[in-house]
């Protein structure tokens, strides 16, 4: 693992440039990689030594515009390319994630405390999102309408309407730290491949992972200023980026800050992924076995640090003690220690999150909830805990822990269930088991929420599925095709003919 802020082993030089002489990791303007003006340096640190481990450039506001200045000047002759090149672009930067992956996915182990296996699967599957984008892209922006005036009353067939795509700009994106590399990627390839250009602002814990990145889109040959990157602290230039005029398009993924940008943001379309207080229903009729295993792996995967994690139980009384024993047990398997060995579970992102959580677990046990195992903790290393018997009064049974902590709600009913899933502000995913699919079908539509899964823990993935939330938890859907769609506005064309065109002949 790199620690004391000295830069990754670097793969036979591909990513040789990315680190100044002083051990920070450079930006990204207008084709080059930079070291900013400021003189100053942002520390990341590792969430699990708590030491420092690595340093980014500081960006200046004045970076910022020459940033969005780059993609402006880039973006028009990128919009006029033909779309086989745009894919062809997007495809080379694929294959050199694949070829060149291992400085990425260390980044992640050292600056998310991601497992390792799971910091390179991040990898490979942000290439396969790159590729799929290429090719849906083709076939999705290159179709066309043709729409002819005589379909509305009162018309002749005297004019053609020609119906087409364009890009919207400059596109801001920001990604989050549990998933800085395929989360940038899913916002990054749709809007190149959709004629727009970029300017990316990755989260501090997740930089330098972000830079090796965009040094494969670098090193594919994309025109300058097509891309660009700017790191530096959100608190210092983040609504500096959100707030500028020249930001065509925002693609945020996060929490209460993108609701502090959609109340900013002016006539700039937005596509927001927010928090999520994911539930769970079980009924009396479920499959037990499977709904503890999917909880367990949905809960407690990437230490719960997942916007589509399990985030609170509803069982019905009828089967509650046999899902939570089942459950227990399988939470005993989980092995807790570094990303480094591939443990289960690993240190949340900072010592703030893990007060969070630990604030959570003290609200629900002062006020009668029973710790199904012991709560432990050393420094940022938060051990699972099923915490049982969650009532509405307790905070676990609303917010969103973000980490290791599965809370339990005992139901009388479906309905029940189903009324504290509505209540809630955060209403990304849900999940619903039984083995009646009739009555999965009624409960997923009486679900408020953007998506839920039937028999199976919620999950993003494949990502061209739709993928969206409603209330506090998003504005617009993603899934490749939807930020196609999103990225782009409708032009039309229309052919005015002097006679009526079905007169000929």
């Amino acid at each position: 693992m790199a620690t004391d802020a000295q830069p990754i082993a670097r793969a036979g030089g591909f990513y040789e440039e990315l680190p100044a002489g002083c051990g920070a990791y450079k930006f990204y303007l207008d084709g080059a990689w930079r070291e900013s003006s400021s003189g100053k340096q942002v520390s990341i640190s590792n969430p699990t030594t708590q030491g420092v481990a690595f340093r980014v450039q500081a960006c200046t506001p004045a970076e910022v515009d020459l940033m969005f200045e780059a993609a402006k000047a880039a973006q028009k002759p990128w919009a006029r390319t033909p779309l086989w090149k745009r894919a062809q672009a997007l495809h080379a930067a694929a294959r050199l994630m694949r070829e060149h992956p291992q400085p990425i996915a260390d980044a992640l182990v050292a600056e998310v405390a991601k497992p390792r296996k799971d910091s390179m699967a991040e990898v490979i599957r942000s290439a396969d999102l790159i590729d799929y984008t290429a090719e849906e892209g083709v076939r999705y922006l290159g179709e066309g309408k043709l729409l002819t005036s005589d379909s509305f009353p009162g018309n002749e067939r005297n004019k053609l309407c020609l119906e087409s795509r364009v890009p919207l700009g400059v596109v801001l994106c920001i990604p989050p730290f549990n998933y800085p590399v395929n989360l940038a990627v899913s916002k990054i390839a749709p809007a190149l491949m959709a004629g727009n250009a970029v300017v990316i602002k990755p989260p501090t814990q997740g930089s330098v992972a972000a830079i090796h990145m965009i040094q494969c889109f670098h090193r594919a040959g994309l025109p300058p200023g097509v891309i660009n990157l700017a790191t530096g602290r959100g608190s210092e230039i983040g609504d500096y980026l959100t707030t500028h005029s020249s930001a065509g398009c925002i693609s945020f993924t996060g929490g209460d800050t993108g609701i502090a940008i959609c109340k900013k943001a002016s006539m700039v379309p937005l596509q927001m992924e927010l928090g999520g207080k994911d539930v769970c229903i079980v009924c009396a009729d479920a499959d037990i076995a499977l709904a503890a295993r999917s909880i367990v792996k949905g809960a407690f995967s990437y230490s719960g640090q997942r916007c589509t994690a399990v985030k609170i139980v509803l069982v019905e009384n009828a089967v509650a003690e046999e899902l939570v024993d089942q459950v227990l047990e399988g939470v005993r398997q989980l092995t807790v220690g570094s990303p480094e060995d591939d443990a289960s579970i690993t240190p949340v992102i900072s010592k703030s999150s893990a007060d969070f959580i630990e604030s959570l677990v003290h609200d629900a046990r002062a006020k009668g909830a029973r710790l199904r195992m012991d709560y432990r903790r050393e420094g940022n290393l938060i051990w699972p805990l099923v915490v049982d018997d969650v009532t509405e009064g307790m905070r676990l049974a609303w917010e969103e822990p973000f980490g290791p902590v599965l809370p339990v709600m005992r139901v009388e009913g479906v309905e029940q269930a189903v009324a504290h899933c509505n209540a809630s502000e955060l209403a990304l995913q849900g999940c619903v088991f039984t083995r009646d699919v009739e009555r999965a079908v009624r409960i997923s539509d009486a679900m408020e929420t953007g998506s839920v899964q039937i028999n199976a823990a919620p999950a993003r993935g494949p990502d061209h599925f739709p993928f969206q939330g409603f209330r506090a938890s998003g504005i617009g859907s993603q899934g490749i095709r939807n930020s196609l769609q999103m990225m782009t506005k409708v032009k039309s064309t229309v052919i005015n003919l002097a006679t009526p065109s079905y007169t000929m002949g």
